[in-house]
């Protein structure tokens, strides 16, 4: 979802979660992008969940590849999820990333409590 808000990186963060999240009841791992249309996507109870996920297409850098299903697949399992029923409750919120410094600014404006950190990688930046 970042990738394709790149022109509005000033306006947005991301929100870190404690892995304690996986410890809750109801709590879903997807080894890639859970609404990805045309592909398989493997749904599996958290915490056991997580070995479905494959680490390195999760965490690789790039998803292209020149074989066009290949790029798509790669692209749905960059975005394997954590789905939390219901709602995040604040405890479980350890801090945010922002990409530049006037996102810093602005983040800190609002008076949250969380420890923000600027990353502009994480942005596509």
């Amino acid at each position: 979802m970042l990738y394709r808000r790149l022109d509005q990186h000033e306006r947005l963060c991301v929100i870190r979660v404690s892995p304690d999240v996986l410890d809750l009841d109801g709590v879903v791992v997807t080894d890639a992008n859970a609404s990805a249309e045309g592909l398989y996507v493997k749904f599996a109870p958290a915490p056991a969940g997580l070995r479905i996920v494959d680490r390195e297409l999760t965490f690789a850098e790039y998803w292209t590849d020149p074989d066009q299903i290949e790029y798509y697949r790669r692209k749905s399992k960059k975005c394997a999820e954590v789905l939390v029923p219901d709602r995040v409750d604040p405890q479980y919120l350890t801090g945010a990333y922002v990409s530049c410094d006037q996102s810093l600014r602005e983040f800190n404006e609002l008076g949250v409590q969380l420890e923000v950190t600027v990353n502009p990688y994480l942005f596509f930046r």
